[in-house]
Order: C-alpha cells, then sequence, then structure tokens
C-alpha cells in the first residue's frame, strides 16, 4: 500500500471534556465497538469496579481520574483510527493542550446536567486557536439535564463555535426513549445497556404516521416541533465548515449505557480530517511528503514500572518512519535510531516495523528526548506551536529518607521531564524548587517518587509568586543580578537562570530597576516575547 493510502486510512483524534463528563467512559467504549476490548467496565465519578482501560497508572485507579495522555489504537471500517485520551482535570491542562498539537481533531464530552463549564472553555480556546474540527457529544441523556436548545445556544455562547445537532434526543432522564438521526432519518430506541453494543433501530422520517405508535402521540408532536425548529434555527451541516473547525456537529447519548456511540464513531469515519500538514520554523510540512518528520509531544516515566522505562511519544507528520533506520535529532545535531518502537493500546505494547502520519509512536528513550524535539531525515527545522507554561504554585522538595537521596533526584529528574512540572535548583544549598500548574500534581509527584522509585518526600510551600527566566546582553550585568539577588535564583534542568519572584509587582520593580535584564514568561527565549 502507497504512502497516500496509508494517509487516508488514518484519523487521529483526542477526547477531551471537564472532569467527570464522561471522557474515558466514551473512549471505552469506542474501543468496544472497535472491537479492541470485550468486555466494557463502569467508570462512575471516583469509584472504579473495573478501572478504566485507557487509565493505567496506579494512581489514576485509585483517584478514578486520568493524570496522564493515554494513546490507544484500534482499526474500524478499514480504518486505522488513533484515540489520544487526555486528561481531564485542570490542573493537568498542560498535558492536554500539547496533545492536542499533536492531532488532527477533537471529540469534546459534554455533561447534558452541568452544560459548558470552565476546563470545557480553556480547552477549546486551545482548538479554536488552530481551528482544529471539533465534535461534541452531550452525554448522560438518561439523566434530568438541561434543555437541548439552552445546551446549544451555551455551546455557541461559551465555546466562540457554530453547532448543528446531527441526531436529536426524544425527552431525557428517567423518560429518555432514544434520539432521531437527522443525518441518516433513523430512530435510535434507548435500552439500559452496559456491556452490550448491540441497538433498536427504525427507519422513519419524520412525517411517516408509524412514528406514533413508535415513541407515542405526544413525543411525535414534540419531535415534529423541535426538528423543525432545528432546521430553520441552525445552519445545514457541512463537512468543509467542519473541517475548517467552524461548525461543530453535534450527537446526543448515554456512554455508559453504549447508547449514540456507533453513531458518533460511523459519523466520525465518514467526515473527520486525515492527516493534517503541520507548521514548523522554516516552512509547513506536508504529510504527503515523502521523507520522515515528527516531533516529541509528550514523556512519560515508568509507562511500566518493573522496567523503569522512560517512553517519548512521537506524532509523525510526513514520509514513513521505520525500524533500526537513523533519523536526525535537530536539537541534538545528531543521528539517532530506534530497534524497538511501538504503538500503543493503553499500557499494552507491540513493536511496529514501520509508521505514518497521524500515527503516534512510542520510542524508548535514555534522556535524548524534550517536549518540542524534531526529528527528520536530515532537514534542520522545529515544528512550532507547542505551548509551554509558567508555573502558578511553587513548593519546595525535602527528601524524608537521607539514604534514598539518588533514588530521590533521579526521580524527580525523570518526572519533571515529562512536562507536568518544572524543576529549578537553588545552588544555596541544593534546594529544589517544583512548580505546577494545579495542587494535584503535588501528590502525584509525591505518589510516583514513593511507588517508582522508593523515595519519600514532603512539600514546603514557598513564598513565590512567578518564575521568571533571566537573560542580558552583557554578562557581567546578569552576573552580578545573580549575585545580588542569590537566595532567588534558581536555575532549570539546562542550567538558565530563573528569577522566583514574590509577586508580580517584585518583577516590575527589578524590571525598572534593571533595564539590561529581560524577564522571561517561558524558557523558549527565541520564540516567547518579554516580560
Amino acid at each position: 500500500m502507497s504512502n497516500i493510502q496509508e494517509i487516508k486510512k488514518r484519523r487521529t483524534f483526542a477526547i477531551i471534556s471537564h472532569p467527570d463528563a464522561g471522557k474515558t467512559t466514551l473512549t471505552e467504549k469506542l474501543l468496544l465497538f472497535g472491537g479492541a476490548i470485550q468486555t466494557a467496565g463502569a467508570v462512575k465519578s471516583n469509584k472504579i469496579k473495573k478501572t478504566a482501560t485507557s487509565d493505567f497508572m496506579e494512581i489514576e485507579k485509585q483517584r478514578g481520574i486520568s493524570v496522564a495522555t493515554s494513546v490507544m489504537t484500534f482499526e474500524y471500517k478499514d480504518l486505522l483510527i488513533n484515540i489520544l485520551d487526555t486528561p481531564g482535570h485542570k490542573d493537568f491542562a498542560e498535558d492536554t493542550y500539547r496533545t492536542l498539537t499533536a492531532v488532527d481533531s477533537v471529540i469534546l464530552v459534554i455533561d447534558c446536567v452541568k452544560g459548558v463549564e470552565e476546563q470545557t472553555e480553556r480547552l477549546m480556546e486551545v482548538c479554536r486557536m488552530r481551528n482544529t474540527p471539533v465534535i461534541i457529544f452531550i452525554n448522560k441523556l438518561d439523566r434530568e439535564g438541561q434543555n437541548p436548545f439552552d445546551l446549544l445556544d451555551e455551546l455557541e455562547t461559551k465555546l466562540n463555535i457554530r453547532v448543528r445537532p446531527l441526531t436529536w434526543p426524544i425527552n431525557m432522564g428517567s423518560d429518555f426513549k432514544g434520539v432521531y438521526s437527522l443525518y441518516e432519518q433513523k430512530l435510535y430506541f434507548f435500552k439500559i445497556n452496559k456491556t452490550k453494543i448491540e441497538s433498536d433501530v427504525a427507519e422513519v422520517s419524520l412525517d411517516d404516521e408509524n412514528l406514533e405508535s413508535l415513541v407515542g402521540e405526544r413525543d411525535a408532536y414534540q419531535l415534529r416541533e423541535d426538528v423543525e425548529l432545528v432546521e430553520g434555527v441552525y445552519d445545514p451541516f457541512s463537512e468543509d465548515a467542519y473541517q475548517k473547525g467552524e461548525l461543530a456537529p453535534v450527537f446526543f447519548g448515554s456512554a455508559i449505557n453504549n447508547f449514540g456511540v456507533k453513531e458518533l464513531l460511523d459519523t466520525f469515519c465518514q467526515i473527520s480530517p486525515t492527516p493534517q500538514p503541520r507548521p514548523t520554523d522554516a516552512r509547513k510540512v506536508e504529510p504527503t511528503e515523502p521523507k520522515f518528520s515528527g516531533f516529541i509531544f509528550k514523556i512519560h516515566a515508568n509507562l511500566d514500572p518493573r522496567h523503569r522505562d522512560r517512553i517519548a511519544f512521537l506524532r509523525i507528520c510526513s514520509g514513513k518512519f521505520e525500524r533500526n533506520k537513523f533519523y536526525h535529532h535537530v536539537r541534538l545535531d545528531k543521528d539517532v535510531r530506534f530497534a524497538s518502537p511501538f504503538s500503543f493500546m493503553a499500557s499494552a505494547k507491540s513493536v511496529m516495523d514501520e509508521g505514518f502520519p497521524g500515527d503516534v509512536v512510542g520510542l524508548y528513550d535514555t534522556g535524548n528526548f524534550k517536549i518540542g524535539d524534531t526529528l527528520t531525515e536530515g532537514e534542520d527545522l522545529m515544528f512550532s506551536g507547542i505551548p509551554s507554561f509558567s508555573p502558578e504554585i511553587f513548593k519546595e522538595l525535602i527528601n524524608l529518607d537521607p539514604m534514598k537521596s539518588k533514588q530521590l533526584e533521579k526521580g524527580i529528574q525523570q518526572l519533571t521531564d515529562e512536562g507536568v512540572a518544572q524543576l529549578f535548583t537553588l545552588d544555596l544549598g541544593n534546594r529544589k524548587i517544583v512548580g505546577t500548574v494545579g495542587e494535584l500534581q503535588f501528590d502525584v509527584i509525591q505518589y510516583r517518587l514513593e511507588h517508582e522509585y522508593g523515595a519519600k518526600c514532603r512539600w514546603v510551600p514557598i513564598n513565590t509568586a512567578r518564575a521568571c527566566w533571566i537573560t542580558s546582553d552583557d554578562k557581567r550585568k546578569l552576573d552580578e543580578f545573580i549575585r545580588l539577588k542569590g537566595n532567588q535564583i534558581g536555575y532549570d534542568k539546562d542550567r538558565n537562570p530563573v528569577f522566583l519572584a514574590e509577586s508580580e509587582w517584585m518583577i516590575r520593580m527589578n524590571r525598572d530597576n534593571n533595564p539590561d535584564i529581560q524577564f522571561h514568561f517561558t524558557s523558549e527565549f527565541k520564540t516567547e516575547s518579554v516580560v
């Protein structure tokens, strides 16, 4: 099969949502319909009877939340589908934002009871920046939720995108009867069904007199009224507008009951984009180009705790990736090759001999990779648009077992390499300061240090509000500033100096008093503006 045919087969997308909207449940049910798993486990708020397939870290099983992006691949209707199931919790937003750079489209899960929530808005802002095509799945129709028209209005207002329903619910909660597909003119009847994937379907148009006998006279009348309003108010569905990120098709269903999932998956297969071009610092890279290129969007230590492995997640952007072939590591300016690259099925891995644009490849890493690194067949370019965030919360890492200092050192280095936290070292006393965007990350790091590295620690809050990387064209003045601010100067993993400021006012004052020093909000000095 040619590269072009392989590209046309592939669909790579992320599932995003606010916590508890049903994202991981939907992921599991898509795998069930795709034949990738045989049984479905129920996932409920913070209790998991049978842990979701995509949540393989021990802390995820205990807490019932996804804290790391999982990659799953399955075949369905002659397509190769790559799902990236992302963390829903806001404290892990940075991991999710980076994952959105590696996909070509998104399925957004909305809880029909809660509607659009804060984290959903933040995630959609990233999608809107890239005009990423979005399909919306309104979940939990078996519960009493908001009026469907109110939900659609909220989606358009808060998410800044036009919507178009492709299915429409007949009631909800205890009176939920099913959905009518405006796309197929079929009626799908709802049954409480958490493990099987059969469906009860009737092909019927809205003017068919059999509609009353199928759903009852009152609901038949309401359905006709609702659909007439939908057709009058919302633009007709346009595949082109969807692929440009201008229009989001909307589906209604109940993921935990396997209801509405097949219709979503079938439509996704028909309309979702194939692998798309990617911007770099030099030019736009087309997926159909013959030469290989790709970038690292995630690093995960101890995917298998028994083997202490460190995995870099590579998104292929062009050409063909081949096992045991040498590729150019642009940042390090050296050639590397991979004897055992693999594809994913949650925590299960299988060695792959070749990969094509859209595929996500796992690479065993001995410390060569950072997030954003680019591999090519020789061309010097770097893929761009991979977001970086300044930490919002800072705490000092205190070692509780001096006999395990080496394990703690190795553990915190590897875990912060994953990108969910940043490590700053103060030369004075070799103090280690960790910065994150959320409190939960400290719990996860502490748990993983103990259970994966055998190192115990505690956290001490410090009086720091912002970390600013500092540079200057005058090395003497930079050295003098570092000397004067010694107890507020830390160093990142690349030994770049960082000013740990107590407040925004402190940054402004030091900037005004030191005009020759540049203060940066991220470590990407060449592409980020100064404070």
